[in-house]
């Protein structure tokens, strides 16, 4: 009971605090939320909602491929937006495409989050050497653009691994590249915020009464840091699912029998000239409209959060 009474205030001070009636104010970021939830969801309940498994080959017919839409005259409505070279339904394949990119984009943001947010607690509060190197690494590694860091990694994983698994782990060394090509943000803000707050009164007072300074750090620092982080990591995954689509439309992401949004989108441009526009126009507006949406929402928490802007 004491647990429920607890929530229950929580939630009562969340919805009469600053951050509820600035989200109640911004109507584009009620809109973006909306958005959001919507595709995240569609994406979740891909396999109950959509019209076919366009990953299944027992369910594809030929005698389907490169339908156009349905307001078209030869248009069905079985496939609202068409279908591709294969017969696969364009929608669907979008449904289960968008899970793809969306797995990928949480788990690599929250690889990179991790990482950066360890190091920068240790850079920060330990200083010294330490934290010398760890910066210097991380200026290393920020002169050159993630994109170009993910491949690096894409790649020396993909030559350590048996090419019999190549297809099999694809998903999760794409999940690792993105995430090492992420970290420096995170490090470099909470190295920053870490460095203010460990001259605060309470961590000196926690020193003074004997606690461990790995103890002081994710016990103590690590709460009062984490809004830079929040912010970060809402457009950091808008910027992950970018990079996948990026990877995938480049051939070095997730295999063909599992594509995602950058798969489509590669896959449909071969027949953009040829007048099957529905094929790469379609995943193209459905990442476009996730990534706007989801850096509304970083927009406004980065606003939100700020306390000058209050």
């Amino acid at each position: 009971m004491k647990i429920i009474n607890r929530f229950a205030d929580t939630l009562r001070r969340f919805f009469d605090g600053d951050v509820w009636y600035s989200f109640k104010r911004s109507k584009i970021t009620v809109i973006a939320t909306i958005i959001t939830i919507i595709m995240m969801l569609a994406a979740l309940f891909a396999p109950q909602i959509s019209p076919q498994n366009p990953f299944d080959p027992a369910s594809l017919d030929l005698m389907d491929a490169s339908t156009p839409p349905f307001w078209y005259e030869e248009g069905t409505t079985k496939f609202l937006l068409g279908t591709d070279d294969q017969g696969r339904d364009i929608l669907s394949a979008i449904l289960y495409g968008s899970r793809i990119s969306l797995f990928v984009g949480f788990a690599s943001i929250l690889l990179g989050m991790i990482i950066g947010v360890t190091l920068g607690l240790i850079a920060g509060y330990l200083g010294g050497a330490v934290d010398a190197f760890i910066m210097r690494c991380a200026d290393v590694q920020i002169s050159f653009p993630a994109i170009l860091v993910a491949l690096l990694i894409d790649g020396v994983a993909r030559g350590i691994m048996p090419k019999d698994r190549h297809e099999e782990l694809a998903i999760y060394v794409l999940v690792l590249a993105i995430g090492f090509s992420n970290w420096v943000r995170f490090a470099r803000t909470v190295r920053g915020s870490t460095m203010v707050e460990k001259n605060k009164e309470y961590v000196k007072a926690a020193r003074v009464i004997g606690r461990h300074p790995a103890a002081i750090m994710f016990q103590h620092v690590l709460p009062n840091v984490m809004g830079p982080v929040l912010v970060i990591a809402t457009i950091g995954l808008a910027i992950a699912i970018l990079t996948e689509a990026t990877l995938s439309f480049l051939g070095v992401g997730v295999p063909p029998t599992e594509p995602s949004l950058g798969t489509l989108i590669r896959i449909g441009q071969s027949f953009l000239f040829a007048g099957e526009w529905w094929i790469v126009i379609f995943p193209g507006v459905f990442l476009a409209t996730l990534v706007l949406a989801v850096n509304l929402l970083g927009d406004w928490l980065r606003d939100a959060l700020n306390p000058k802007l209050r």
